[in-house]
């Protein structure tokens, strides 16, 4: 697993602005899977994901690709605007139909490490 960078401040200012982005936690479902998978196996899932359904230039079903529910980095994930190509252009910057780097892709993984590691926290 990568080393992850430090997400900006004013990331987490601008999620908090939206009401839509605040609609979502993790269940009791997510928190157990998390607790029985650990947090390490759990990233190891998103960089999968990742790199799956969101990293290539014109991913799968774009816009759809990233079920509600299911795992705690798929509710992470559209936590955090990490959930499809549009998303991640209005809420990071990182155009469309271009494949993310992995400098990219590891920065979407602190993204959704640090929301989980928040989530924890709230409760």
């Amino acid at each position: 697993m990568p080393q992850l960078p430090r997400v900006k401040s004013d990331l987490w200012e601008r999620l908090a602005g939206s009401q839509f982005r605040q609609k979502f936690h993790l269940g009791q479902a997510d928190r157990a899977y998390l607790a029985s998978k650990g947090f390490s196996t759990i990233l190891e899932h998103g960089a999968d994901f990742i790199a799956h359904r969101l990293a290539p230039a014109h991913p799968v079903k774009d816009g759809r690709q990233t079920p509600w529910k299911g795992h705690p980095v798929f509710v992470a994930q559209h936590a955090t605007g990490t959930c499809c190509r549009s998303c991640l252009e209005k809420w990071h910057g990182f155009g469309k139909g271009q494949a993310l780097s992995a400098q990219q892709q590891t920065y979407v993984l602190a993204v959704i490490a640090e929301w989980l590691h928040r989530e924890e926290k709230r409760l």
